[in-house]
């Protein structure tokens, strides 16, 4: 058991008091000299190692019933930052002990082709859950929601499928998506309360900013939620009123210092590249938030890379694992 040590707590933040975590706020924050000491850092790669303690007691109970839960990753794209996130997925499963296979398809490869995988799949018992990573080839982007509804609903650890997300917006899912589910995960292990709060999310994708409202507002968080989109007026206007606020986007610097209030609690879902000369490659990943600026009014903010993203990857993990339980019982 992790001992921890209560600050803020009136949103009820725990900073862990282990090596561990000290290793790698100490780490993070020489990234981020400009960041008060009063604020906290949301460190995903501390909350993915927690809850990757949590899975492996989890595989282990899995293991001595004869199961070792597996997931199968389709890949047929070569865009590089998909690459990389399936990278991490494996090697996270690696880490906690998961079975872990990628299905590399190229260009070529017709929708018949691609359907017969997915059954091929379907039918194989060592592989728990299935990953169908996006985006998919141009000439197959017609047939992506045949694709989707072709996968087995109860390996469909990335919730793409009519019947889970069905399921999930009736308030029984099956899975949660990969990144909500992963920033809730970080409020459970960070201990910040999400009822009462007024939480305003940026942002109205299938697979972010819904899914994420959705969880939000229901009788687990019990939040009230706003969403706001590319079509919303004043964005501002709606999150200065945030107690926390979520940005899905993908524009950076979108969230500004005047756009929050004092002591908000920000979480920055996305990933962009932004040019920067002082870099070998000409560019840095940032967010959707002008970190430096928004950080020195936040009572707690994730940094990018770094917070929510590391989260997102265990989550697939955690889905699996939580297929291989239900194939067991």
């Amino acid at each position: 058991m992790v001992e921890v040590l209560r600050r803020h707590k009136d949103v009820g933040i725990i900073a862990p008091h282990d090596v561990q975590f000290q290793k790698i706020d100490t780490r993070l924050r020489s990234k981020h000299p400009e960041v008060p000491q009063s604020t906290f850092l949301l460190n995903g790669d501390y909350y993915a190692s927690v809850l990757g303690e949590e899975l492996k007691t989890r595989r282990e109970a899995l293991e001595a019933k004869g199961i070792i839960p597996g997931i199968a990753a389709i890949v047929s794209t070569d865009d590089p930052a998909s690459l990389s996130y399936v990278r991490r997925k494996e090697e996270f499963a690696k880490q906690i002990g998961i079975r872990s296979r990628v299905f590399s398809v190229d260009n070529n490869t017709n929708p018949r082709e691609m359907l017969e995988l997915i059954e091929e799949l379907n039918n194989d018992q060592t592989f728990h859950g299935i990953l169908m990573q996006v985006p998919i080839p141009p000439h197959l982007r017609e047939y992506e929601a045949m694709m989707r509804a072709a996968l087995n609903p109860l390996k469909d650890v990335d919730c793409m499928t009519p019947e889970n997300v069905g399921r999930f917006y009736e308030g029984n899912p099956r899975f949660v998506h990969a990144t909500p589910g992963g920033v809730m995960e970080m409020f459970r292990l960070s201990g910040i309360k999400t009822a009462g709060q007024h939480i305003v999310v940026v942002g109205r994708s299938n697979i972010v900013g819904r899914p994420m409202a959705a969880l939000l507002a229901g009788k687990d968080a019990n939040a009230t939620v706003t969403i706001c989109h590319s079509q919303t007026p004043d964005i501002a206007e709606y999150t200065r009123q945030g107690d926390i606020v979520i940005s899905a986007v993908g524009q950076p610097d979108l969230i500004t210092a005047d756009m929050v209030k004092e002591g908000v609690i920000v979480i920055d879902v996305a990933n962009n590249r932004k040019a920067d000369p002082t870099r070998k490659n000409g560019w840095r990943m940032v967010g959707d938030v002008d970190f430096n600026a928004v950080a020195k009014k936040a009572r707690a903010i994730t940094p990018v890379p770094g917070g929510v993203g590391p989260m997102t990857v265990a989550m697939v993990s955690a889905n699996t694992v939580l297929a291989a339980e239900a194939f067991a019982a």
